[in-house]
């Protein structure tokens, strides 16, 4: 099977492949908020190496979400 190209989807692939990037995307911006709006103290390691995990798809949001925040630590916005 060969590489496809966007104009060989149907419109329904093109929209599935549209939400999922969508999704991805939302993921990401709402860590990147979270990471920004926590002190370095509710952080388990480096803000700025947290900031280039988010960048990775889908693991690098599931994992902030996991393992990057510290627990019984609110965000700044209280």
């Amino acid at each position: 099977m060969g590489s496809r190209r966007w104009q060989d989807l149907t419109s329904r692939q093109r929209a599935g492949l549209l939400a999922v990037g969508l999704l991805q995307w939302c993921l990401a911006a709402v860590a990147w908020k979270d990471l920004a709006s926590r002190p370095a103290s509710a952080v388990n390691g480096s803000k700025a190496r947290w900031a280039a995990i988010i960048a990775i798809n889908w693991v690098g949001p599931l994992a902030w979400f996991r393992w990057g925040r510290r627990p019984g630590h609110g965000s700044a916005r209280r």
